[in-house]
């Protein structure tokens, strides 16, 4: 985990209940003598997620429909963390590609870092529950919401004339359809042994674009080059390693200035992001 991220530590549980007494009916003793929750269960990760925005940044208001994905904050943090290593200045304009219901990337941007944040989204209801995000919570009226209403469309209808970013942030659908998503989850509820129900949830176009991830990163770096002159850095999450050769292969063929994967891991996860750019 990045070393400046401040959810590296333990989490310290009575405090987060004390912010967010919802917490508690999740939290239980495991086998060490140590407080934790079930990190596979949506509804735990939602509570957990309440008690974090509030105990650290003071957001009072965060939910999200219980059939939409739950981001993990400390990883989302992290990306955010390494973009700020990326471009070292004060204040960045951030567009996030694919915001969701849960709007994680600009709260987090806009809380920890102060960041000018922008953000898109094509599901009509993710975006009017991300809206409501916003207009509960005064220190996120500054975030500019954009619906992206064209389905296969990515950075096009939503970079407009006069758009100026210094980096654009992507946490692309990884699977390729339905059938791939259902079998992955599967997987997750057997390995983590969970109950029917308890996972990260998702809708379509959070879990998968057909061809999956890389094809969804090539056509956002094919729409990258129009916009060459209005974005500093292009970066986007890459879940699956084995999809970054031709994905480098593809952004390679745009001749930008520079192309930088960043590797990150939380826990025992490993994750990383590519980024790329045509200015100097």
């Amino acid at each position: 985990m990045h070393p400046k991220n401040s959810f590296a530590k333990d989490y310290d549980f009575e405090d987060l209940i004390l912010h967010s007494p919802a917490l508690r009916k999740f939290v239980f003793v495991n086998a060490y003598g140590n407080q934790t929750i079930k990190f596979g269960d949506k509804l735990a990760i939602k509570a957990l997620n309440k008690a974090l925005l509030k105990a650290h940044y003071g957001l009072e208001h965060w939910d999200i429909p219980e059939y939409n994905l739950c981001p993990p904050i400390p990883g989302r943090l992290d990306y955010l963390l390494h973009i700020a290593d990326l471009i070292p200045k004060t204040t960045l304009r951030l567009l996030d590609i694919g915001t969701g219901a849960n709007l994680i990337y600009p709260i987090l941007a806009r809380l920890h870092f102060n960041w000018q944040c922008t953000a898109s989204e094509v599901d009509l209801d993710a975006l009017k529950n991300a809206q409501k995000i916003i207009d509960k919570n005064t220190v996120l009226q500054e975030i500019v919401l954009r619906r992206q209403r064209f389905k296969y469309s990515i950075l096009e209808h939503i970079i407009l004339p006069g758009d100026n970013f210094d980096v654009v942030v992507c946490n692309p659908p990884f699977f390729k359809n339905r059938t791939d998503a259902q079998q992955q989850n599967q997987r997750k509820v057997r390995n983590l042994q969970l109950e029917e129900g308890e996972n990260f949830g998702g809708q379509a176009n959070e879990l998968w674009y057909k061809g999956g991830e890389e094809a969804f990163v090539k056509k956002m770096v094919v729409e990258s080059v129009q916009f060459k002159d209005q974005v500093h850095w292009f970066t986007s999450l890459v879940s699956q390693k084995e999809n970054l050769k031709n994905i480098k292969r593809a952004i390679n063929k745009t001749l930008p200035i520079a192309v930088k994967v960043v590797d990150m891991e939380q826990g025992n996860k490993q994750s990383r992001f590519v980024a790329w750019t045509f200015k100097g």
